[in-house]
């Protein structure tokens, strides 16, 4: 029945679901005591709890769908799921983003032209913030966090774009690789894409320390600090996802999964991370350069 070209495979009872519940209502539980300052139920020992039941049910329910796939379980119908699954779980996370660069575009076009005294706001500026000029960027009328440094964007930044441009073109040509059963290939093009999303994070870390060290640039300056570190933040932690998924597909493709016809998951990793670069095109952009 589970190898019919017209009947839809339904797996047998997962205990994963639950372990995911009960991680995540861990994680969030110890996360909001840990926050509001709460010690008394142990808020970061339950919090990290929590991630480590996360981190477990990943390893578990990963590891069930991995073994039906190569044990041939799934057919076109399955397939044709996971792709729709896969395209709104995407365009979910451009939905997240787009609230971030919303934000920053109402602040940035909106609100503090408001507050400098422009159209509408010209009786709140008289009254509340005389002499406050709109200039971006800003922490606004309070100095909030104090005075502050941007980052260049012909630095770091620019050098982190060409790295993500670079993997871009890696994961294509793994993905090619793949296509045309030529196996080192795939394994070297891949790796080198691991490599470049590595090294792209190691220079987010070093930016982000020499913001907070050197140029009192902080999640706290203000409008700014917030959306600027809100932006860059998510990102990178999507770049770790990236990273981390694209090394569990690598093993996979050591161990000789996948086909020349059948990769979905290899394909969807490489949505993911194509999603990744663009994101980070129209966050140097918007964040850095304009």
């Amino acid at each position: 029945m589970a190898h019919s070209k017209d009947l839809y495979y339904v797996p047998h009872g997962s205990m994963w679901p639950i372990v995911a519940a009960v991680g995540m209502f861990l994680t969030v539980m110890g996360a909001a005591h840990w926050i509001n300052g709460d010690t008394g139920l142990l808020a970061q020992p339950t919090m990290f709890l929590g991630l480590a039941v996360v981190v477990f049910m990943f390893f578990g329910w990963f590891g069930s769908v991995i073994r039906e796939s190569v044990g041939g379980l799934y057919n076109r119908q399955v397939d044709i799921s996971f792709r729709m699954g896969m395209m709104w779980f995407i365009f979910s996370e451009v939905m997240f983003f787009a609230a971030f660069f919303g934000a920053l575009f109402y602040a940035r076009a909106l609100s503090v032209p408001w507050i400098g005294g422009e159209g509408h706001g010209a009786v709140t500026n008289e009254f509340l913030w005389p002499g406050f000029t709109p200039a971006w960027p800003t922490n606004g009328p309070g100095n909030v966090g104090g005075s502050f440094e941007t980052i260049p964007a012909w630095g770091i930044p620019l050098l982190n774009t060409l790295l993500l441009l670079a993997s871009g073109v890696t994961i294509t040509l793994a993905h090619h690789a793949l296509r045309a059963g030529q196996r080192r290939a795939l394994v070297l093009w891949l790796a080198a894409t691991i490599t470049l999303g590595v090294i792209f994070l190691y220079y987010q870390v070093h930016e982000y320390a020499e913001a907070y060290n050197h140029l009192n640039l902080t999640l706290g300056s203000g409008i700014y600090g917030s959306t600027f570190f809100m932006l860059t933040g998510f990102h990178g932690m999507h770049v770790t996802l990236g990273v981390i998924m694209l090394t569990v597909i690598l093993f996979r493709c050591l161990k000789g999964h996948f086909t020349r016809d059948n990769h979905f998951g290899f394909e969807a990793v490489a949505w993911y991370w194509h999603f990744v670069d663009v994101v980070w095109l129209g966050l140097f952009v918007f964040v850095y350069v304009l």
